[in-house]
């Protein structure tokens, strides 16, 4: 479903960037990037929609819906097309790169007859960019770093996109007859962020019906090798999936080679080496006899090394093997722990949900509590006013009285200033049950500077959470220069929750970063940043990164009870 929708929403996307650089409407590019927004976050399958029921999409007006409708017959969008074929190719690859817009991807294009990424980065270290309007001095330097960060994403998907495809064909291989077992391994089951190819593993007693059913899949474009134990595909979209089919007797060991990582599976290795054993995907076998020990669950093989059985986002040699032999491994947090979301928004800022269908679709989600964090008047592009929010604020009033096992918080997004401060005085900040800030201008601002921005953020009485605390965005943007040391001592300092943002773009705090917070004695926030309904299913993300940190329920605030979040949030040292 997902998939469609977001791919759809990338179309309209494009067709607002490429309104706005051939100089069209600026209210029509918003409107379609407002429909771009609205179609991804929406919660239901639009292939199931004509023109009429497109348009129950909020931001989603008549002349887009028949532009929908129309791509879902056909597989084109005309209008589309037609701007596409105004803008040389070579631009609207330039426009992908982190720090570059449309409209200046286009101005290279017009005044240096720069037309690939290649033609860019050498006029960039020729010094030509100066001779373009608008490109700063600093400008060469973030572009060759957003060049840097798309080739470093090149071939790799996001987690949300390749768990689902990975979802996908494990549920179709699951109902082939004959399948016993099947689940996704590799970087995928670790949770890493993003995801080269998709390793899947089943066992059956005849492979053929599996290979032939992952070949026959709709979205398989190319069958790349086809064989008794493996078989490779292509996607559509350029995703390759390795299926493997091993004895039921040897899952276990399988399993734990296929998801490694490598770094993990050689300090096993070495383990059985030391007591006379080796250890394969076959199996766990005696050295000398060759006859073999264990291998048909993971828990067996692990214990007959004198482990544990280690979570899959836990192998990646940072300290589990160790942990596990001296009885110390955490019991890492889960999604059933999370007992609510508190940074999420709605269609008063940018959020494409209102705040009735937000608030509904958190109660099915059995949350304890919920917090509506719409943006603050500093990010003027979100027309904020105090009155909005008051407004708003009453609205959640009214709605916690039809929610009795749930509890509404009123709270907000700041945007932290680059000087640290935030929007509004203290005496409106007091009305807020909780309030996220984060850093959303001002990114080339220097070390130093970023480092007393946070700091001074933290202070702060009236800040609970520091949202997406590095700002970056994944293949798009990098994180701020910042001494992060410094940083968390002043969260742990001030009670300052850092966040694990959950948006599969975003998913900041990185893990390593989360490692390095948590020895300062940081606690933490797994949250959506949710900007629809759709979006609420985001913390999965984030709980991930928290695992692969050994984060445990104790250092989420969002799993604790009710009162024991509520004296957190008054930064009570009794807390």
């Amino acid at each position: 479903m997902a998939r469609l929708n977001d791919e759809v929403g990338a179309l309209l996307q494009e067709y607002a960037d490429l309104i706005s650089i051939t100089g069209g409407d600026a209210f029509r590019a918003r409107s379609y990037e407002k429909a771009a927004r609205a179609v991804s976050g929406y919660g239901e399958d639009i292939a199931q929609l004509d023109a009429k029921g497109l348009q129950q999409i909020p931001g989603v007006g008549k002349s887009t819906a028949e532009k929908i409708a129309g791509y879902l017959r056909t597989g084109r969008i005309e209008a589309l097309e037609q701007l596409r074929a105004k803008i040389p190719a070579g631009v609207r690859e330039i426009m992908a790169i982190p720090y570059l817009g449309p409209k200046k991807a286009l101005a290279l294009y017009r005044d240096l007859d720069i037309g690939s990424v290649d033609e860019l980065a050498d006029a960039i270290r020729a010094g030509r960019l100066s001779e373009v309007a608008g490109f700063g001095e600093r400008s060469g330097e973030k572009i060759l770093q957003g060049i840097e960060l798309m080739r470093q994403s090149g071939g790799r998907v996001g987690i949300d996109v390749a768990l689902e495809q990975a979802e996908d064909v494990v549920a179709a291989l699951s109902a082939v007859p004959g399948c016993t077992r099947c689940a996704y391994a590799g970087s995928l089951r670790r949770m890493r962020e993003t995801i080269g190819d998709i390793d899947v593993l089943a066992t059956a007693e005849d492979s053929e019906p599996l290979m032939r059913a992952l070949t026959e899949l709709p979205y398989v474009a190319d069958v790349i090798v086809r064989g008794p134990t493996k078989t490779s595909v292509r996607t559509g979209k350029g995703l390759q999936v390795d299926l493997r089919v091993v004895p039921q007797e040897d899952w276990g060991a399988a399993l734990i080679y296929f998801t490694g990582s490598k770094a993990h599976n050689i300090r096993l290795r070495t383990i059985a080496v030391r007591a006379g054993l080796k250890l394969s995907e076959y199996g766990l076998f005696d050295a000398g006899s060759g006859d073999k020990i264990v291998s048909e669950s993971e828990e067996e093989v692990y214990a007959a090394l004198g482990l544990p059985w280690i979570p899959p986002t836990l192998r990646e040699d940072r300290g589990e093997i160790e942990a596990g032999l001296r009885g110390e491994l955490p019991q890492v947090v889960t999604e059933q722990d999370l007992r609510g979301d508190l940074h999420t928004h709605t269609d008063l800022t940018d959020g494409v949900a209102s705040l009735d269908d937000m608030v509904a679709a958190a109660a099915r989600r059995g949350y304890a509590y919920f917090a509506v964090t719409d943006h603050a008047p500093n990010l003027v592009m979100q027309r904020m006013t105090d009155e909005k929010m008051l407004a708003q604020r009453e609205q959640v009033r009214e709605l916690a009285a039809r929610y009795r096992r749930m509890r509404l918080l009123h709270g907000t997004e700041l945007n932290i200033d680059p000087d640290g401060g935030v929007d509004w005085p203290a005496e409106f900040l007091a009305g807020f049950d909780v309030c996220v800030a984060s850093v959303h201008s001002h990114f080339g601002a220097g070390r130093d500077a970023q480092t007393r921005r946070l700091i001074r953020a933290c202070e702060n009485p009236h800040v609970h959470v520091i949202g997406h605390p590095t700002t970056r965005m994944i293949g798009r943007r990098a994180q701020l220069d910042v001494d992060l040391d410094a940083v968390f001592e002043a969260a742990a300092r001030t009670g300052t929750a850092m966040e694990i943002n959950g948006s599969p773009h975003r998913l900041d705090l990185r893990d390593e970063d989360v490692l390095r917070a948590k020895r300062f004695g940081v606690k933490f926030s797994i949250d959506s940043d949710a900007h629809s309904v759709a979006n609420l299913g985001n913390p999965r993300f984030g709980v991930g990164t928290a695992q692969r940190a050994g984060l445990t329920p104790e250092d989420v605030i969002n799993t604790w009870p009710w009162q024991r979040l509520k004296r957190f949030l008054r930064k009570d040292p009794a807390r």
